[in-house]
């Protein structure tokens, strides 16, 4: 085998950005308003703040007006139900997220219960993973729909490849089963606690490791010519003279990329397409919310 082909999850990201950006556009015209994303942040978490701030700007450059909620650490949960359920009733809002993770005191599964399922662009509330299910539309978490998409622009059709899923998270592993079995793939979850986890992984022509462990998936658990998707992005503890360590993913990128026939890398593969598919989901449910056909392609 040569080497792997790299799945370039930023370009795609790119090119989906720039079609939402064009469809927010018309639905402005049709409309008179821009869709609408609101997100809560809840203290002053490093990380999340980043993120916070790396939404807003997509949304702007998209056409998709963002609204955000910047809340004191100690806000009550009382206080930050209340303000969902002002954002479930304002029109202007087409989505909502909250930022995870929660200071602790606040229950995050009541948080996400109480958004409106029909404005959970994360796709994290019980309705919406109940419509993936039974295979009814609903919202989607962003990370697996966005790794769905780029496994479809590689391969095409799905039906009929053995495909396992590393990791069982309601984020990403159990959502992601899902899509791929209703691309008829024929899908293995498996976890920490399968048996012979390598054998399982080598008979894959699909392989989506998402477990948060770093550079676990190594090259002889690869099938040669697998499609990897690489969801897992890990700080490596930094080299001598070095203030910060490598990202790397759980797949031991380098060795891996001789054996598959295509993968992510980290970063830049699977990390761009989570913000695109969350703008995705807004500009669609503002299709919906505004009782128009969601656009097609998207």
């Amino acid at each position: 085998m040569g080497e792997a082909a790299l799945i370039d999850g930023k370009g795609f990201a790119a090119a989906l950005r720039a079609r939402i950006g064009t469809l927010a556009g018309d639905f402005a015209q049709a409309t008179g308003r821009r869709p609408g994303l609101a997100v809560v942040l809840v203290g002053d978490d490093p990380a999340s703040q980043v993120y916070v701030g790396a939404k807003g700007r997509a949304c702007e450059e998209a056409g998709i007006a963002s609204f955000e909620h910047r809340l004191p650490a100690e806000t009550s949960e009382a206080e930050l139900l209340t303000l969902v359920e002002r954002l479930n009733r304002d029109p202007e809002v087409d989505g909502i997220l909250v930022q995870m993770p929660l200071p602790g005191g606040l229950d995050e599964q009541a948080v996400i219960a109480a958004i409106s399922p029909d404005k959970d662009v994360d796709g994290f509330h019980v309705i919406n993973a109940g419509r993936l299910s039974v295979g009814q539309t609903g919202f989607v978490p962003c990370t697996p729909l966005g790794c769905l998409m780029l496994l479809k622009d590689r391969l095409g059709d799905l039906s009929g490849l053995d495909a396992v899923v590393i990791g069982r998270s309601n984020i990403v592993g159990k959502p992601m089963a899902q899509l791929l079995t209703d691309a008829n793939a024929t899908v293995t979850v498996a976890h920490s606690r399968t048996r012979n986890l390598a054998d399982v992984v080598r008979r894959a022509d699909i392989v989506v490791a998402a477990v948060g462990r770093p550079e676990m998936v190594r090259a002889d658990w690869i099938k040669p010519g697998a499609t990897v998707i690489d969801v897992g992005i890990n700080r490596l503890p930094p080299a001598e003279g070095k203030e910060k360590g490598r990202l790397v993913g759980d797949v031991a990128f380098a060795e891996a990329s001789a054996v598959a026939g295509a993968i992510t890398p980290v970063p830049g593969g699977v990390g761009p397409m989570t913000i695109a598919v969350l703008l995705r989901n807004t500009l669609v449910a503002a299709h919906s919310h505004a009782g128009l056909e969601p656009p097609e392609g998207l």
